[in-house]
């Protein structure tokens, strides 16, 4: 049975880049065969800004698709030295959802290649009890490192890629074994 991989377009600026980088990504997470992916926008979630105890519709329904997710990857940009505010946003909306549950970062930039963001995010999640994998993806200057959908170096970007998607399998596998034996409950 494969696994089940949320793919977070985590920008919801206008003239964005994260559609264009997470949709490359998704398309190399689809070669694996291991894996479903389920893209998800934000942006499309329309999550209310302020937090309230009785979450509304759109909140319940970004919380499901994350729910069947056995793994997740996070597409950052980094906008002054961290992560946009509306992914904040969403983590805080669905805390419970990343429990327990690997998790993988692309992200971009300019000449960090957006990794204080991911610096930045491994601290929530690991408040969150999300399994950070070690290796990432990271476009610096991405401006220029796109052409239109790919990146200049299809073959550097690719093998980051695969090597961040083979820790999301094993870490997926054994997480998701381990939770139908004993259900995480810290």
């Amino acid at each position: 049975m494969p696994l089940h991989l949320a793919v977070i377009i985590g920008s919801t600026r206008k003239g964005r880049r994260a559609p264009v980088v997470a949709n490359w990504f998704a398309d190399r997470a689809r070669q694996h065969s291991d894996l479903h992916v389920d893209v998800i926008d934000i942006a499309e979630a329309r999550l209310p800004e302020e937090l309230s105890d009785t979450p509304p519709a759109e909140v319940a329904a970004f919380g499901r698709r994350l729910a069947a997710a056995d793994a997740f990857v996070v597409v950052v940009p980094e906008y002054n030295h961290s992560f946009p505010a509306p992914l904040k946003n969403a983590i805080d909306w669905t805390s419970r959802g990343w429990k327990a549950k690997p998790i993988g970062f692309v992200s971009y930039g300019g000449r960090s290649g957006g990794l204080r963001a991911v610096e930045q995010l491994r601290q929530v999640f690991a408040e969150l009890h999300a399994i950070r994998v070690r290796d990432s993806v990271s476009f610096h200057d991405v401006w220029t490192q796109f052409e239109s959908t790919a990146p200049r170096d299809p073959e550097g970007c690719a093998a980051a890629a695969k090597t961040m998607l083979s820790q999301l399998e094993w870490f997926g596998s054994a997480l998701k074994e381990a939770r139908l034996k004993s259900p995480y409950g810290f």
